[in-house]
């Protein structure tokens, strides 16, 4: 019960969202997310990981153990796919066809997909309320984070190659613009300097800070309710092609089993590889969408993905946690 609680009141708060999305002006939602995205994740990644001794942040197993994980999934969507060809889409129909510039997108989409777990929005508040007061859940949440974005900016790289042609300097100058312009890794990023730095603040900031901060939980689970409804209301027609199965089983059971054997591997404590290992469970996070509508390249395919993913999640991360805790 102690595992299932959280969980129900994260379905909970979701739903709530979910059944308002009719009369939320679109402007309050938009508004909602840059709040929650821009401001109260920043808030709380930072002051957990001011609060973190520094020498538990740097924490070579865990962060060689996920971003092994993520790379081999990461690799293991992309070649399957670009290997035989992708999908096609015309309509309702999928079919195969030979692996072009426009499949390459498509396929690095895919394994965006497969990787990039809402682990913000979803494993956050999960975190929060499997492991009340355990600042290493916070720690956790902010270093999947900052891993998951490297493969967020791993395909915007392989996005733009599909169409022209860069320098190696070229391509590492894209990725680190990716992520210097992602608020929760500069959230995470000064969080950790003021670690190292041991800074302090006066008591008022850091209650202003963490009252911003503890907003984002119940904040970030309305607003996905409501994206999650309007996703499923605008995915298109229900169709489900192999490769949308394909990035579901990668994402929801082989990402989190292969971060579960490579913590066991490295000998990474029960506690942190229980973290991990949800965290890795989380469904694919909205930010793939995003990317894929800019691009042009089978976004609504992404928007199904990301509705089915969440919602077998709400069977498979209870799996998880029961297997774990």
């Amino acid at each position: 019960m102690t595992a299932v609680l959280p969980l129900l009141i994260v379905i909970a708060i979701m739903a709530a969202g979910a059944a308002s999305h009719r009369w939320c002006p679109r402007a309050f939602e938009r508004l909602l997310n840059q709040y929650v995205y821009y401001l109260a994740f920043p808030a709380i990644l930072f002051m957990s990981l001011k609060q973190a001794p520094f020498e538990e942040i740097l924490n070579g197993r865990f962060i060689l153990g996920y971003s092994a994980a993520l790379l081999l999934v990461y690799a293991l969507i992309y070649w399957k796919l670009c290997s035989k060809g992708q999908l096609e889409n015309r309509g309702s129909t999928h079919r195969y066809v030979e692996t072009t510039a426009e499949n390459k997108r498509v396929a690095a989409l895919h394994a965006l997909a497969a990787t990039f777990g809402n682990t913000a929005f979803i494993g956050i508040p999960l975190l929060a309320g499997l492991f009340p007061g355990n600042a290493a859940a916070m720690l956790a949440a902010a270093l999947a984070s900052l891993l998951s974005v490297l493969m967020f900016a791993l395909t915007v790289v392989l996005l733009r190659l599909s169409r022209d042609t860069l320098s190696k300097a070229a391509q590492l100058w894209l990725a680190i613009r990716v992520c210097g312009k992602n608020p929760i890794v500069m959230g995470s990023l000064l969080g950790v300097g003021a670690s190292a730095m041991q800074l302090s603040f006066p008591q008022w900031l850091e209650s202003v800070l963490w009252g911003i901060g503890k907003s984002s939980s119940p904040c970030a689970l309305f607003a996905i309710g409501v994206a999650l409804a309007r996703s499923a209301r605008d995915a298109g027609s229900l169709t489900f092609p192999a490769s949308l199965w394909q990035v579901l089983g990668a994402k929801l059971i082989i990402l989190p089993t292969l971060v579960w054997v490579m913590f066991a591997i490295l000998g990474v404590d029960n506690s942190l590889t229980a973290m991990a290992v949800l965290l890795a469970a989380m469904p694919s996070a909205a930010s793939v969408y995003l990317l894929a509508y800019q691009d042009g390249s089978a976004d609504k395919l992404m928007a199904r993905i990301i509705v089915s993913g969440t919602l077998l999640s709400l069977i498979i991360v209870p799996t998880f946690a029961w297997l774990l805790l």
